[in-house]
């Protein structure tokens, strides 16, 4: 693993989710061809692009194939499963947003909190299965009150791992769908024959995923635009460099396009968190993406002081951020821009990824400065409530006419001062 000084690591750390015209050139055809072709346009990009041969019959999970994969998945790894369950739901139902309605002189005034309707998650399957995604996705949207929360995943050669169909039972699917992609991105967004148009679109994907909600969002509600993954761990002297380099390598070893960044003030620890990584690596199934990942955006920089780490932090807005330092709760009130902050030593980020509650479908490339963690706010939304009384609006006619009249909208006057001026009384 490479070491840096803060000015030779600077093109390390400026690394934002940038569009590209090819991948945007077919993201927009595929959206347009299922947008006309419905289900046979997306049927054959599934065979195009992994290989399973879908019909009408097959396109949707079915009640043998959920069975099949419970017989499937080990009982020890189901109780795992369910535990992770609890814990994420009773954390989004605990957080979840109340509605608020106050009166004050005849003037009600507030909101109210509704669940969208339906909510189109997807859950990637490309380099591995991602149970705890499934997770992520659909829980929050759980708590939050949806009624139907259909899923998409690939299926290669049409199969679909049985851990990931588990979980998408265990949490409250109401659909499971055999696409991926920008196809299926489109198949939520404008609907086919099979698939039923939905109101939000959210969870992690490719850059084919990410451009294809770009250019959905106004036919649907979004999450957000994820980039690759990415963690910032900022680590003083007392770091063990044994966990920091294991920490590293979790996150080298997602995607080849992953970003794994250690900040210190300690050189010597630098040198340690290299040779460990070095070390750790070697022994890794996935070692050739995390070597990669670590080769093309992985790096360690030596900063003067902790200050400095945070403001690097704070201006690369990481995904994840580990504050690894003697204190870590002194460094929490500083840091303004991530999308989750694990404190100390004993809470690396696979605590986040799949169990303690939090969600881990988070903003990346430096969008934690605008985005915010996967929640039930996603899939919610605020509607207004306002009531006057007959003496209220008497009290502000007068105002709210003048306002009126300032932008030309004399209909706008009428209809508060009608109620004011002697006119029909209700």
């Amino acid at each position: 693993m490479r070491i840096f000084t803060e000015e030779s690591g600077k093109e390390l750390l400026s690394r934002p989710f940038a569009a590209r015209e090819k991948e945007m050139a077919a993201v927009r055809a595929i959206l347009a061809d299922v947008r006309a072709r419905g289900d046979a346009a997306v049927f054959e990009y599934e065979q195009k692009f992994d290989g399973t041969t879908l019909t009408a019959q097959n396109f949707r999970v079915s009640e043998a194939e959920f069975e099949a994969a419970y017989r499937a998945v080990p009982p020890q790894l189901l109780g795992s499963l369910r535990r992770a369950v609890s814990n994420i739901l009773s954390y989004h139902t605990r957080s979840r947003r109340e509605g608020k309605i106050a009166e004050e002189g005849g003037r009600t005034t507030g909101y109210v909190v509704r669940p969208v309707g339906a909510a189109g998650l997807y859950v990637p399957g490309g380099t591995a299965p991602l149970a705890s995604s499934m997770c992520m996705s659909v829980l929050p949207a759980k708590a939050a009150g949806v009624g139907r929360i259909a899923v998409a995943t690939p299926a290669k050669e049409g199969v679909i791992a049985p851990l990931v169909l588990v979980a998408a039972r265990e949490c409250g699917a109401t659909e499971v769908y055999k696409m991926g992609g920008a196809q299926a991105i489109a198949a939520f967004a404008y609907g086919t024959e099979s698939v039923k148009k939905v109101d939000v679109v959210a969870g992690p994907g490719n850059i084919y995923v990410t451009l294809a909600k770009k250019e959905v969002y106004g036919q649907v509600g979004v999450d957000m635009l994820a980039g690759p993954s990415e963690i910032l761990i900022l680590a003083d002297r007392t770091a063990n460099p044994a966990y920091v380099a294991a920490d590293v390598l979790s996150q080298a070893e997602h995607d080849v396009l992953a970003r794994a960044i250690v900040v210190t003030d300690c050189p010597e620890l630098a040198e340690r968190i290299a040779e460990e990584t070095e070390k750790q690596l070697s022994v890794l199934p996935r070692r050739e993406i995390a070597s990669a990942s670590l080769a093309s955006a992985g790096g360690i920089i030596v900063v003067k002081d902790m200050a400095r780490g945070v403001a690097i932090a704070n201006e690369i807005a990481p995904e994840h951020l580990e504050l690894y330092v003697k204190n870590p709760e002194t460094l929490l009130d500083s840091v303004q821009n991530a999308g989750a902050v694990f404190l100390g030593g004993c809470t690396p980020e696979p605590v986040g990824d799949y169990f303690a509650g939090p969600d881990h479908i988070l903003p990346t490339g430096g969008s934690a400065k605008f985005f915010e963690v996967l929640g039930e706010d996603t899939f919610t939304r605020k509607m207004s409530v306002i009531r006057y009384t007959r003496e209220a609006l008497q009290e502000d006619a007068a105002d709210i006419a003048a306002l009126a009249r300032s932008e030309g909208l004399e209909a706008h006057a009428r209809a508060v001062l009608i109620r004011t001026e002697g006119g029909t009384k209700q």
